[in-house]
């Protein structure tokens, strides 16, 4: 039965795609000689190893809205799930590398997105845990089998948080998404109706200057 081993080489902005994604180069290597590795269906749960580097003050004032006050962060920073995946490896004999296209979004309702965002520099610490399935075929056997992947496979792997900027300077270019309750949405724009703004950006600056009034 083969023995997969999996690691983590690179990982680069998909530049094409229909939505924003980061291709991790993931190379897949069977530990065990003399067996043809007929397709892989793989699956990944991505997680963010947040306990696994440091935080400035102000990575630490940027992600409160996150994990609370930097005081209760011994109990509040924990691993964060980013999002599962699937993809199939064709066939092989001892190693074959192919690209995991981990999806991404700028929607701050979403956990991933706060973490990412609230980043400066350096990196972001992720942990790949593997299930699926194989199938072979060994050299005195021409029959296809099956074998689950282990529970216990998986690849560590540190993304530059500078990569993820990358990505959504090429997907959104000066832009950030908000995801709002539709009873918000109708009030907002009846305001930018009434009052005759030509944009999303001219009403909230309005709202804005609005409110700086009142507390002046």
């Amino acid at each position: 039965m083969p023995d997969l081993v999996f690691q983590l080489e690179g990982a680069a902005v998909a530049k094409f795609a229909a939505s924003p994604h980061i291709n991790f180069q993931l190379r897949i290597t069977n530990s065990r000689p003399g067996e043809t590795i007929h397709s892989v269906a793989l699956r990944a749960q991505v997680q963010l190893e947040v306990t696994q580097r440091r935080y400035t003050p102000e990575e630490q004032k940027k992600l409160c809205d996150l994990f609370g006050e930097p005081e209760r962060w011994s109990q509040t920073l924990k691993s964060l799930l980013w999002t599962h995946v699937q993809v199939n490896a064709p066939s092989f004999q001892n190693t074959a590398v192919i690209d995991v296209p981990v999806p991404c979004t700028f929607d701050f309702n979403v956990g991933a997105t706060k973490y990412f965002y609230g980043l400066n520099d350096g990196e972001v610490p992720l942990c790949f845990l593997f299930s699926g399935n194989v199938y072979y075929s060994q050299e005195a056997n021409c029959a296809l089998q099956i074998a689950p992947i282990p529970w216990d496979k998986e690849a560590k792997f540190r993304l530059p948080i500078k990569l993820w900027r990358e990505m959504m300077d090429t997907y959104y270019p000066q832009i950030a998404w908000i995801c709002l309750r539709r009873d918000i949405f109708e009030r907002c724009y009846q305001y930018k109706v009434q009052h005759g703004l030509a944009t999303w950006e001219h009403m909230l600056e309005r709202m804005l200057e609005g409110e700086e009034v009142l507390r002046s």
